[in-house]
């Protein structure tokens, strides 16, 4: 498995979070979708199937030290929303 760098794993975990109160304060189709793709997002950086287990295991990789830094003519930039 490919381990995130740690700034990218903060930058999704962060883009969770807030979709998570646009959706619990606001619901519409709109939110819904936001929380859907970030929560796939954080899924496929953790190599988790559910959103909890994902959860769990970015808090561990941010705890472990797990910081990657980005090769020769790579930059770490935050995913697009």
């Amino acid at each position: 498995m490919v381990v995130p760098a740690k700034n990218t794993l903060r930058t999704v975990l962060a883009r969770f979070a807030q979709a998570r109160i646009d959706h619990d304060i606001r619901p519409t189709g709109a939110t819904s979708r936001a929380l859907e793709d970030v929560s796939y997002t954080l899924c496929v950086m953790t190599d988790c199937q559910d959103i909890r287990q994902a959860l769990e295991t970015a808090d561990m990789m941010l705890a472990a030290g797990s910081d990657r830094q980005p090769t020769a003519g790579q930059s770490d930039t935050a995913l697009a929303a």
